[in-house]
């Protein structure tokens, strides 16, 4: 399976980036291609709702960033993570930014199920980014969420949180198609 792991984090050693190392380790040691792209270091812009996409563009966005290397990923990939620490109650704006751009080719008609990996300094501030995730990621492409993980205050880089993201990369099958 083909996994595209987008990680939010500007940090680059931070919680999110370790658990998404965790994972990615178990994902590719259970025979998976992984690609991850640090999409907080990366130059993507917000949407300009301009509809270029959806008219002369054909599918394409007006703007010419590194978006461009995320389009052929997400439209080639079978499983899609998310990763982000939360920042107010919600996924990085980097992140934002990524999600907001894939309105240029609506749905990824590969991917067939997703994942979304969270960090934060506190438990109680999941609930507006798993909402998101829900009705904008999972509900409005039609896939399967193969699993929700957070990761706060002393949770945050243990070997127990390494070891439960990793046993979930480990343990992915190839989802069928729907």
């Amino acid at each position: 399976m083909r996994i595209l792991v987008l990680n939010g984090s500007p940090r680059p050693d931070g919680a999110t980036a370790d658990m998404v190392r965790a994972f990615a380790r178990g994902a590719q040691e259970a025979g998976h291609e992984v690609r991850t792209f640090s999409v907080a270091r990366m130059n993507v812009k917000g949407c300009l709702a301009c509809e270029y996409c959806h008219g002369k563009g054909n599918g394409t966005c007006i703007q010419k960033d590194d978006m461009q290397t995320l389009y052929p990923e997400f439209l080639s990939a079978d499983m899609v993570v998310f990763a982000s620490p939360i920042y107010y109650f919600t996924l990085s704006a980097q992140m934002q930014a990524v999600i907001h751009r894939t309105y240029a080719f609506s749905i990824p008609k590969n991917v067939k199920q997703t994942a979304l990996i969270l960090s934060s300094g506190d438990a109680f501030v999941y609930g507006p980014a798993i909402a998101q995730y829900y009705q904008s990621i999972v509900e409005y492409w039609g896939v399967k969420n193969a699993g929700i993980y957070t990761a706060n205050g002393s949770r945050n880089k243990s070997e127990e949180k390494r070891q439960e993201l990793y046993a979930f990369g480990k343990a992915l099958k190839e989802e069928s198609a729907q």
